[in-house]
Order: structure tokens, then C-alpha cells, then sequence
């Protein structure tokens, strides 16, 4: 099941069950942080990044095969529900696709964000500052988002299913509500 927000992006494996819907693995774009992403959480490279992340946690827990849910989302060629599929395919996953569908390889991992904020630095200053303010405010080039796509896809790759096991290693305890005095002492008469 892939899902788009402004922001972030978010990929789950699911099964069905009479009962309820099961969520076996979840990842979101907001997660990418944890490896090293400090971009946009809602881009091309971030969606191409979840679905990666979800198919190496999926992968660990010996899921091999999937069939992509975008919900409502028309499926666009080269969109952000694409990318995380091909992400999800790219990590391991089978899931019926296109290729055609899918971006271009340097729309996934950021060389067109690279490219363009190259070519308007150098012609439009201005106009650089405009586009790409919130990368400026938060310290980030956006000429080396290239190199920081393949830094956490390496890092996702490498400890992308950590999580899902320190999670699942100690469930949380249970608390008991200790009784009160009124429990523990009857009313008088």
C-alpha cells in the first residue's frame, strides 16, 4: 500500500483478514532521517527511498511478493507512487509493474534537483533563493542531493531492517493500576 501526502510518503505490506486489514511492515519517508536523509520528505528520491526501506524490512521478515495498492492516486508515469514501487522493486520485492512506468533514473535519485539547482544559481540568484529557500534555511545544498540519495540508499540497504527488529525484540510492558484507598477500605457505617 503506497500513500502520498505533501510531505512525506508512506509504504506498508498488508494482508487481509476477516477481522481487520494486518499491517506486517510500515516505513515512512518521515523514517529517512534516521539514515542520513535531511531533504524534502516528499519528493521523488524521499518516495524511492521509502519503498526501498519497505521492501528490506519486508525481506527480512521473508516477504517475497506484493501487489501495489496507490489507492485514489491516478498513476501518473515518473510519479512519486511509481518511485516507491520501483524502490520496493529495486529492494528485493516482487510486485507486477511497467518499467515504462517508472521515473527516469535521474529523476529517483535527485541528479535533476542536482542539475537544476546548478543551472539557476548560475543564472538566476534570485530566483535560486526563492526555489530552493527551505533547503538554504536548513543548511542543506541542493547541488549535492545526488550524493546524499546514494549515501542513505546505501545506508538503507545496509540497516534499513534494524528498526523492525529492535521493535519487535520486547514488548512493551503492561502496567497495573494500583487500587486505591476507597477499593481497600469498606465504607463505615
Amino acid at each position: 500500500v503506497v500513500r502520498r501526502a505533501n510531505k512525506n510518503m508512506s509504504c506498508q505490506i498488508v494482508i487481509f483478514d476477516k477481522k481487520s486489514d494486518k499491517t506486517l511492515v510500515f516505513a515512512s519517508s518521515a523514517e529517512l532521517a534516521n539514515f542520513g536523509w535531511s531533504a524534502n520528505a516528499g519528493n521523488i528520491p524521499a518516495a524511492y527511498l521509502t519503498g526501498l526501506l519497505c521492501a528490506v524490512r519486508a525481506k527480512s521478515q521473508g516477504i517475497k511478493d506484493a501487489i501495489s495498492d496507490i489507492g485514489f492516486f491516478e498513476s501518473h508515469h515518473g510519479s512519486r507512487v511509481l518511485s516507491a514501487v520501483k524502490g520496493a522493486v529495486d529492494g528485493g520485492l516482487n510486485v507486477p509493474h511497467s518499467d515504462e512506468a517508472f521515473p527516469p533514473e535521474d529523476r529517483m535519485n535527485g541528479t535533476h534537483i542536482t542539475n537544476y539547482a546548478a543551472e539557476l544559481k548560475k543564472s538566476d540568484k534570485d530566483k535560486y533563493e526563492k526555489y530552493f529557500s527551505a533547503y538554504i534555511k536548513a543548511k542543506i545544498d541542493p547541488e549535492t542531493i545526488a550524493k546524499l540519495f546514494e549515501t542513505v540508499k546505501s545506508n538503507v540497504i545496509s540497516n534499513g531492517s534494524s528498526r523492525e527488529k529492535k521493535a519487535n525484540a520486547e514488548a512493551p510492558k503492561k502496567t497495573v493500576a494500583k487500587s486505591t484507598k476507597a477499593k481497600k477500605e469498606p465504607e463505615k457505617e
